[in-house]
């Protein structure tokens, strides 16, 4: 993948717990132009050569071990 940069001007994080997944946006809402599956589960979302955001699947799962 190559070089992509990430706005740390607005962080929101929604957390679906019916789905176990995290949804993280940073800076303005865009629509994303392209995606990536960096690992299983972990998707960044990729808009003019920037990270508008990323997707993490069966996130309890991964932060308890359950």
């Amino acid at each position: 993948m190559e070089k992509v940069a990430i706005s740390l001007e607005k962080i929101d994080l929604i957390y679906d717990e019916e789905a176990d997944v995290l949804y993280i946006s940073f800076g303005k809402p865009r629509e994303a132009k392209d995606s990536v599956e960096v690992e299983d589960g972990v998707i960044y979302r990729i808009a003019d050569n920037e990270i508008v955001s990323i997707t993490i699947t069966d996130f309890k799962a991964r932060t308890t071990g359950k």
